[in-house]
C-alpha cells in the first residue's frame, strides 16, 4: 500500500513549550487534531466556515453522525523543539476496519526536516440517535482508500 500522503503545517505556540523547550506531550495531541482538521476537514455540522482543508473527507457525514476519537498513540522519536514557525506534519490513513480507521501522522522539524514524532488517532463513526458505532459508509470507505498506507505502528 502506498496511498497519497498529505503535508500540512501546524503552528507551534509559545505556550506549547515545556520547561525543556520541547513541545509538551499534551499539546502534541492538540497539534495532531489541528493537522487532522487541516488535512481532512471538520465533521459536517460543526463550527463555522473557514479555510478549506486539503481534502474534504469529513464534512459530508450523515446528520446525527459523529466522528469520535477512540484512541491516540504517540511515539517521540526525538523531542520536537519549540520554534516560532509551523511544524510539518504528514498524514495518511491506515487500519481501516468496518467501524473505525486510523489517521497516521509524522511530525517533522520545520527547519532541518528531521522526523520527531510518529502518531496515530483511531476514529469511529457514531450514531447519536442510536448510541452506537456505525459501519463506515461505502462512499467514505472509498474516499479513504486514496490515502491508505502502511501503519505507523506494528501493534
Amino acid at each position: 500500500m502506498s496511498g497519497r500522503k498529505l503535508r500540512v503545517q501546524v503552528p507551534m505556540r509559545w505556550a506549547d513549550m515545556d520547561a525543556y523547550g520541547h513541545i509538551n506531550n499534551v499539546n502534541l495531541v492538540r497539534m495532531m487534531e489541528e493537522a487532522r482538521i487541516a488535512g481532512f476537514g471538520v465533521p459536517g455540522g460543526t463550527g463555522k466556515p473557514g479555510t478549506e482543508p486539503l481534502v474534504n473527507l469529513f464534512s459530508t457525514i450523515p446528520e446525527a453522525t459523529q466522528i469520535l476519537v477512540v484512541e491516540h498513540r504517540v511515539r517521540y522519536v526525538v523531542p520536537l523543539d519549540y520554534r516560532n514557525v509551523p511544524a510539518d506534519a504528514d498524514l495518511w490513513i491506515s487500519g481501516v476496519k468496518p467501524a473505525s480507521f486510523d489517521i497516521c501522522y509524522e511530525f517533522h522539524d520545520p527547519v532541518d526536516g528531521g522526523l520527531r514524532v510518529k502518531a496515530t488517532t483511531t476514529l469511529a463513526f457514531f450514531s447519536v440517535n442510536e448510541g452506537r458505532l456505525l459501519r463506515i459508509p461505502a462512499a467514505h470507505r472509498e474516499a479513504l482508500e486514496e490515502f491508505r498506507g502502511e501503519p505507523v505502528f506494528r501493534s
